[in-house]
């Protein structure tokens, strides 16, 4: 087992993806969302953690090695290259992943053995489940273990990854305590928004909405998100 620093990833387990976005929005860091199609095999479930890259080339064992060199808490991300037409993970892997004490896997490709994956209920996010494992093998590349890549974005151990009936995030495992912060921010200040509106306080009102529409038509150039941080409001960064 891999035994070099890892970053908790414990604070951001109550906080959404969305919170976590806009939290890197508002940072300045990049906001690395894996394609919309990765959906969580069972919904309601989310996942935390560092990363623990695999690239799947035909064959289980790059998995057991990823998992046997992983912590507990990490999450098993798996580039199969974006491929629909054969499943790399099933439901062996996920139990051998949950026996190890990781938090779940993120595959940028296919699973199968849905029923007995929902009855494990591990977090597992794919593009969807095909009943055809891999056809043939292809030689292994270097680095294998050293990142993955999910949609347009490459993950390696550095980062953590976050996801939940939203879809899947990647975060800098250095920027984590500042992104925690800051979402934990827009979230306090959503929840304070819509306790108001429940009240009886439209959004538009707490918001001041027609105070930006007269700054507006004064200032043509004027955004509502740059009126948002004038008035503390959190809806959209």
């Amino acid at each position: 087992m891999d035994t070099a620093h890892r970053t908790p990833a414990g604070p951001f387990a109550a906080l959404t993806t969305a919170h976590v976005a806009d939290a890197c929005l508002r940072a300045g860091v990049p906001v690395r969302c894996a394609p919309a199609a990765v959906r969580p095999v069972l919904a309601g479930r989310s996942l935390a953690g560092p990363v623990r890259p695999a690239r799947h080339v035909g064959s289980v064992d790059v998995f057991l090695e990823a998992i046997d060199r992983a912590s507990p808490g990490d999450v098993l991300v798996v580039d199969d290259g974006g491929r629909t037409d054969r499943a790399c993970v099933g439901d062996l892997v996920v139990r051998e992943a949950q026996a190890a004490g990781l938090a779940g896997l993120v595959v940028w490709g296919a699973h199968r053995d849905t029923a007995d994956l929902t009855a494990v209920g591990l977090p597992v996010f794919s593009l969807g489940a095909t009943p055809t494992g891999p056809l043939a093998l292809d030689p292994r590349p270097a680095g294998a273990l050293d990142s993955a890549r999910v949609g347009p974005w490459t993950v390696d151990a550095g980062d953590l990854v976050l996801a939940d009936d939203d879809g899947v995030l990647f975060v800098p495992g250095g920027r984590a305590g500042a992104l925690v912060e800051a979402a934990r921010s827009i979230r306090d200040t959503e929840r304070r928004q819509a306790d108001r509106i429940a009240a009886g306080e439209s959004l538009r009102a707490q918001l001041g909405f027609g105070d930006y529409l007269a700054a507006r038509a004064a200032e043509p150039a004027l955004t509502f998100r740059a009126h948002l941080r004038r008035v503390g409001g959190a809806i959209e960064e």
